[in-house]
């Protein structure tokens, strides 16, 4: 596996990567690929590149991108403040649970603090499991609602 930053020509795949970051419960129907179209979720990838936040590494499998984690300042779920990057990121399912989601965000969290940001966040589902793996690579739940962990990580 490769970890390099996402090329323009490839930004397209951000869609994808949204479509696959969606949390779908057990047993639950996904909802209709259409979903992220939707403003709330479209600003995860609209214009991207476009911003001074704008950062994306991708894992590499041979060639084929596996998966994303990607930045922004934006106002989506996870935002704290308009100075702190929102985290997305998503694997193709035969992807998951190998480690790579972790590397992936150790490696954006190091590229932001290179970068000069003070901290980073997002907003996860709590029965997502995933919840794990951004506390053990430092984020901690800031604010909560019924469904949500809103979580920042201090660079």
């Amino acid at each position: 596996m490769i970890y390099r930053e996402m090329r323009p020509d490839e930004y397209g795949h951000l869609k994808d990567f949204l479509y696959e970051a969606i949390f779908i419960p057990e047993g639950a129907t996904p909802p209709d690929r259409s979903i992220i179209g939707q403003p709330e979720l479209s600003l995860y990838y609209e214009d991207f590149g476009s911003g001074q936040a704008d950062y994306c590494i991708v894992a590499d499998d041979n060639g084929r991108v596996a998966g994303a984690v990607w930045t922004r300042i934006m106002n989506d779920y996870g935002h704290v403040d308009d100075a702190t990057p929102s985290f997305a990121i998503s694997l193709y399912k035969e992807y998951r649970g190998k480690g790579i989601g972790t590397e992936l965000m150790r490696r954006m969290l190091d590229l932001l603090k290179d970068q000069g940001y003070k901290k980073a966040s997002l907003a996860v589902q709590k029965a997502n499991y995933a919840v794990r793996m951004y506390k053990a690579v430092g984020f901690q739940t800031v604010d909560e609602n019924e469904e949500e962990y809103i979580m920042v990580c201090r660079l």
